[in-house]
């Protein structure tokens, strides 16, 4: 019989908090989820805090901060959620023996690679939030706490913002969207990749150190095939058009390919991934049956 585990999940109200919650059906285990009012992960006290009254064998850390563009005028905002925060959070684990889960990001990469990305290519940012993303996972490496990284991408799902439910809002109104064609990587479905999460906590008893790994739905696309089969899925009668970056201007700069190998991850935990689309057909339908739009 496996052991019960309390399992205290980080920012828990963003999408892949809400989608652990939603794919969470092990009673085995008791899982505690807090987000900013329960618990400041900037704050050593309230980490602190929360650790003495929880007592958790896990912390899963889903909180960051996101907004890719913002960040760029916003950098001290940045640091301390991707940065300072991680370091805390994977600080107090090694103190607490805690066995720490860490989401990070393709944009760590800087999109030039020829293949997909494996875990040991080298990494190199082009935005102030791939660099906050970084320097979290290499302070959770040097806390010397027990646990994963997981870098994602394209990250959607029913709940919160996300590109999928803004093509979908806009595509019912305008006869057409531009969207951008040579920036190339893989969708990630919130719901698989919580899946992928609590396979790892349930097996997490014989890691040691810190290990990375890529997670993202299989297939590859780019921002503009993504969007034309949201329309087509949808049954939306909206014309997507290919653009390049360089007509669409952002504050931060993308990675043009970040498309990620999944193979250690789904070796190591037996682990099956869906097709991107056919995850995306589940979260449209789901966005559908719940009226978000």
């Amino acid at each position: 019989m496996k052991p019960r585990f309390t399992i205290l999940v980080c920012g828990s109200n963003g999408q892949l908090g809400s989608a652990i919650k939603a794919e969470n059906k092990n009673t085995a285990h008791h899982f505690i989820y807090t987000d900013l009012a329960e618990m400041d992960i900037s704050s050593e006290d309230s980490v602190e805090e929360n650790i003495e009254k929880h007592k958790p064998n896990i912390i899963i850390n889903c909180a960051a901060y996101t907004a890719v563009d913002v960040a760029e005028e916003e950098q001290s905002m940045a640091e301390l959620l991707n940065t300072t925060a991680v370091t805390i959070l994977s600080d107090a684990c090694y103190r607490h023996k805690i066995f720490m889960i860490h989401i990070s990001t393709d944009y760590v990469f800087d999109g030039r690679n020829f293949k997909p990305y494996e875990e040991c290519d080298p990494a190199n940012p082009l935005s102030v939030y791939g660099y906050t993303k970084l320097q979290g996972e290499q302070q959770m490496i040097l806390s010397g706490c027990n646990g994963v990284i997981i870098r994602t991408s394209w990250l959607y799902s029913a709940y919160g913002n996300n590109f999928v439910k803004t093509i979908l809002k806009h595509a019912q109104h305008k006869e057409s969207l531009n969207v951008v064609f040579d920036q190339v990587g893989t969708p990630t479905y919130a719901n698989d990749l919580a899946d992928g999460i609590l396979t790892i906590a349930n097996n997490h008893l014989n890691m040691e150190h810190v290990v990375t790994y890529n997670f993202s739905n299989e297939g590859v696309c780019s921002w503009y095939d993504f969007a034309q089969s949201i329309v087509e899925i949808a049954e939306l009668n909206c014309h997507i058009n290919p653009i390049k970056s360089a007509e669409y201007l952002t504050l931060a700069q993308r990675p043009y390919y970040t498309v990620l190998d999944k193979t250690q991850i789904k070796t190591d935990f037996n682990i099956e991934i869906p097709h991107w689309r056919e995850s995306l057909k589940k979260c449209i339908f789901e966005i559908n049956g719940n009226q978000y739009i």
